[in-house]
């Protein structure tokens, strides 16, 4: 998720290094009919960006998820959450 949300962003001409974009990725694992099945994943980006560019950046995110084939792949079964904090950039 994280790659193709880079890739899109890329596209719109916004810089992903590492100091400038970051993911939390957390998990919940219940058991359901006595299996543990994760059941849902939670990821908080950080991006560092040009004040000009947040609106780019809100687009990007928005939209990346039905490009991605990891979430496409799990997203009957596993609810996914995500947000975006963005920062300028120094």
């Amino acid at each position: 998720m994280m790659g193709t949300l880079a890739a899109v962003l890329a596209k719109k001409k916004i810089r992903t290094f590492q100091d400038r974009y970051m993911a939390t990725v957390t998990g919940d694992i219940e058991a359901v009919n006595d299996v543990l099945k994760i059941v849902r994943i939670n990821v908080h980006y950080r991006l560092k960006l040009p004040a000009d560019k947040r609106a780019d950046a809100e687009d990007a995110f928005n939209n990346y998820i039905t490009l991605c084939p990891a979430a496409q792949s799990v997203v009957e079964a596993i609810e996914i959450n995500h947000e975006l904090e963005m920062a300028d950039e120094d």
